[in-house]
């Protein structure tokens, strides 16, 4: 979001609408569950208890200091109110972004002015650095763009770090800038001239050098497009990259990380409620954009989102507390919700029967629409305290862990914390059931005298806390966010620290060699390689070294895997961070594809397809297979070439005028789809030729 949604002295406009196998050695299986179902109901007709299983050998990461963020804005003049600033305190926010979405490309930090928009007195930029460093927080600072210099920007860092001595370490450079009106749509000021991707990508090089010449300890970010999500995918005229694949390359190597807005929408608070599902799909292509185009490694901040639907009552709570878990356990090191105060827009009513004001904030305005007014100001709505219940998952430190649920209504997200302590976040998204959740733990093993539920009900004013001794079921009240936190029982753990440093040194079409630093706290009898599959582990290979390689893996796929180190007792320590592993296609093969989308809009894209016999046979005939990685995925239509689908599988066959490929190269065939999406959309991996596995370009 972009501007305050409605405020007693400040232009308000709206966003801009968007038009996106196994080992020799076997499977040794840690933990495990059914696939995801509609729970079959009691004969009273009550669900079914729901099975989650939590897998504290699966590491998803540790919780960054960043992890829970918020966006401030100058037009917010309660911003840096001392109430405000224990509501956050309270609610362990570390990160605060500033000046405020697309203030950030009019704002000029030294005379705190924002041509165009409306400044709050006492929003300056001191008087926010204050804020940042009561609560503890750490900034996320907006360099202008839009209309601003990279020399404006460095006289910011110098006033910053040298003057003040704040150490801010993270600046971005502008907002949301493929919104500038290049592709259409234009919602974002950008005075350039050339308002094209490459520009951007040639100017963020010139700030970040700007910067980094006063402090060379800041971190410089990019603006980049979410996949699956407009402008994903569009080119303008003469272009032949989309935004990503044309800034990435250029910032590669010169910005330290690069930035993401989400905001999924929905025709109801049902479908908003779903599309978590899609965010694991959406980070990971936009990792794979990164590491196939230079920039292998580089940080993730979603620093910006909202479900956009029923904005101040239980259901954005509920998708807000999904989203940030979601986010985290992808690799993201800040989650900056949109925002502290919005204002009232339309009012509405939420499934629940709440009054939605149509504010973005997590506290209230205080003003009303009409004859309806909002709660008295800084009132919490429901999303402050799904963010406080965040806090009592996990802290800055703590290891994300697997979970996994069978209901669709039912999310699970666990944090292995530091002291030893697992907590389990649970949230049911039926309005109108309660679920009853049986809990399964694998690499944990609780101790049965007690643990402590944290529940944040539908209609609640603050989350109620209770003991329980029963460690292996927990009832979910409806529309709610519950935390279950127990300790690890005596005895149970090893001494062994994680393995550190894991990292891929070799990767081909069915083979990858991963390498780790050794763990502390002991001799490891062993050290042992795992597979995430959701909640299970599957043991890949094991060595009493510093490396493992395993065969027989499947062309074309991305896992990821962790390592631990097994004690002489037998007891394994804690997961390692998780590390990517890709596999790519033969080098050389009898066939071989070019995979190239000509065109996108967000929710659907146009693909062409170049087929090639490479062997020493003709084909006369050919089958060319392949799967979408997602399975938001469909085909809609097809030309030059028989196209058929079966869930994510494809199958496209000739025509009958193209139907003989010739040996060694003689000829290539050619033929296109129009592709749909709901999320994520990544390129098919791996094609077939008639059963023989081509070369992937």
């Amino acid at each position: 979001m972009h501007f305050p949604r409605a405020q007693s002295r400040a232009p308000w406009r709206a966003r801009a609408a968007a038009a996106l196998t196994v080992s020799a050695l076997g499977a040794a299986l840690l933990a495990g569950g059914p696939a995801a179902a509609d729970p079959a109901p009691h004969a009273d007709g009550a669900p079914a208890a729901v099975d989650v299983t939590v897998n504290a050998a699966e590491g998803r990461g540790t919780i960054p200091d960043t992890a829970y963020g918020l966006n401030s804005a100058v037009w917010d003049a309660q911003m840096n109110a001392p109430d405000v600033q224990d509501l956050l305190q309270s609610a362990h926010i570390g990160a605060l972004r500033y000046p405020g979405g697309s203030y950030g490309d009019l704002y000029h930090w030294q005379d705190n002015t924002a041509p165009g928009g409306y400044v709050a007195p006492g929003t300056d930029f001191d008087a926010f650095m204050g804020t940042v460093k009561k609560i503890g927080a750490q900034p996320i600072l907006i360099a202008n763009y839009g209309s601003g210099t990279p020399q404006e920007a460095a006289d910011w860092v110098r006033y910053a770090n040298v003057t003040k001595g704040y150490g801010a370490k993270l600046w971005e450079v502008g907002n949301e800038l493929y919104g500038n009106g290049h592709y259409g749509s234009g919602w974002e000021r950008d005075d350039h001239a050339d308002t094209s991707p490459a520009a951007y990508g040639r100017n963020v090089v010139a700030y970040a050098s700007a910067m980094k010449a006063v402090d060379p300890t800041v971190k410089v970010g990019a603006v980049l497009t979410m996949p699956g999500n407009w402008p994903d995918g569009v080119m303008a005229d003469g272009e032949s990259a989309d935004w990503n694949h044309t800034v990435i390359p250029l910032i590669a190597g010169k910005a330290d990380f690069v930035i993401v807005h989400w905001y999924p929408g929905g025709s109801d608070a049902a479908q908003a409620l779903g599309t978590t599902s899609q965010l694991t799909g959406e980070l990971a292509q936009l990792r794979a954009q990164l590491d196939a185009n230079g920039a292998a490694r580089t940080p993730i901040a979603l620093t910006e989102v909202n479900s956009n639907v029923d904005e101040d009552t239980q259901p954005d709570a509920l998708f807000g507390a999904d989203a940030y878990a979601t986010a985290l356990e992808s690799g993201v090191f800040t989650v900056d919700w949109w925002d502290t105060h919005n204002g009232p827009t339309a009012i509405s009513t939420a499934p629940d029967g709440a009054t939605d004001y149509g504010d973005y904030g997590i506290l209230s305005s205080g003003t009303c629409v009409g004859s309806v007014c909002e709660p008295p100001l800084n009132t919490p709505f429901p999303t402050y305290h799904a963010i406080s219940m965040l806090s009592r998952l996990g802290r800055p430190g703590d290891q994300l862990v697997g979970a996994a649920t069978d209901d669709p209504l039912v999310a699970a997200h666990a944090v292995h914390q530091a002291n030893g302590d697992l907590s389990v976040l649970l949230i049911n998204k039926d309005p109108a059931a309660a679920r009853q959740v049986a809990l399964h733990y694998s690499g944990f093993r609780p101790d049965p005298a007690s643990a402590t539920v944290a529940t944040f009900r539908d209609g609640a004013n603050a989350i109620d806390t209770a003991t329980t001794t029963d460690t292996g079921a927990v009832a979910l009240p409806p529309y709610s966010l519950t935390t279950i936190t127990l300790h690890q029982a005596a005895g149970t753990a090893s001494a062994l620290s994680a393995p550190g440093g894991v990292h891929v040194t070799a990767a081909g079409a069915t083979s990858a060699t991963v390498a780790w630093n050794p763990s502390t706290g002991g001799k490891a009898d062993r050290y042992e390689v795992y597979r995430q599959v959701g909640a299970v582990s599957e043991l890949l290979g094991s060595s009493t070294g510093g490396s493992v390689t395993v065969p027989n893996l499947t062309p074309g796929s991305t896992f990821t895997w962790n390592v631990l180190a097994r004690d002489s007792s037998g007891r394994l320590s804690r997961p390692s961070d998780p590390v990517t592993v890709r596999t790519g296609t033969p080098a050389e093969a009898d066939c071989a594809v070019s995979y190239q989308v000509t065109a996108g809009w967000g929710n659907g894209w146009n693909a062409n397809v170049t087929v090639t016999d490479t062997g020493p046979a003709p084909i006369t005939g050919w089958t060319l297979a392949f799967r979408f990685p997602s399975t938001g995925e469909s085909v809609t239509g097809f030309w030059n070439a028989n196209v058929s689908t079966r869930g994510q599988d494809v199958v496209a066959t000739p025509v009958d005028w193209n139907g003989t490929l010739a040996a060694h190269g003689g000829n290539s065939v050619s033929f296109g789809f129009t592709g749909a999406n709901t999320g994520a959309n990544p390129p098919p991996t791996v094609f077939t030729l008639n059963g023989t596995v081509c070369t992937t370009t």
